[in-house]
């Protein structure tokens, strides 16, 4: 299992800072973030952004009703991406992986579920403002996520996601928000390794 060690992770910190911020102290332009000394750069960022209003978009009548409902999808967007490196974090540190079976295995369980795939990825569209091209990155989550739980025991993510996010020393572009290290999210953004679902939560009959 691979430990970075006070050398490396100090290293890492040095790196991080002059590629968020300038010399006057405003954040380097590109940057939304910094996670493990590695940028996330806002082009990035706003494809994301732009994939989700595209099929926000495509939904006809409710496509109006998605966009309100998703007022922030920046910072949404960019806490999502976190939680998720976040989640890399824990699963390297405890010696896990999530192999293409297993997203493939975890899509089949969710399509079973919810009435089929394109029913799957409206719940998301719906429920998380993910648009399909962004679903493999949900399932490997989930996957990891029930690794880790299996490993650390039902409701204990909290202080491995902890020591994760201490080795990543994570920075943001202030345009996005605060990063809060005590809560481990963006602004107003979701945990979703301490509030977890195992399936998401079924649309109702007839919607």
């Amino acid at each position: 299992m691979h430990r970075r060690t006070a050398l490396s992770v100090s290293a890492a910190l040095l790196v991080a800072a002059p590629l968020l911020s300038a010399c006057s102290g405003e954040p380097r332009p590109g940057t939304a973030a910094v996670v493990g000394g590695e940028r996330i750069t806002t082009s990035a960022l706003q494809a994301q952004v732009n994939d989700v209003r595209a099929a926000q978009n495509r939904s006809g009548q409710a496509a109006a009703e998605l966009i309100a409902s998703t007022p922030h999808l920046e910072r949404q967007k960019l806490d999502a991406l976190l939680q998720s490196r976040i989640i890399d974090k824990m699963a390297d540190t405890a010696g896990l992986t999530a192999t293409q079976k297993d997203i493939e295995d975890e899509r089949k369980a969710y399509v079973d579920e919810n009435g089929g795939n394109e029913q799957f990825e409206a719940l998301l569209l719906h429920k998380g403002a993910m648009a399909p091209g962004q679903v493999d990155r949900f399932l490997r989550d989930r996957v990891l996520l029930t690794a880790l739980t299996a490993k650390y025991g039902a409701g204990k993510l909290e202080e491995p996601a902890r020591a994760a996010v201490e080795a990543l020393h994570i920075e943001v572009n202030p345009r996005y928000g605060a990063w809060d290290a005590k809560e481990i999210k963006l602004g107003t953004g979701q945990t979703p390794w301490i509030n977890q679902r195992t399936r998401p939560e079924a649309a109702p009959a007839g919607a």
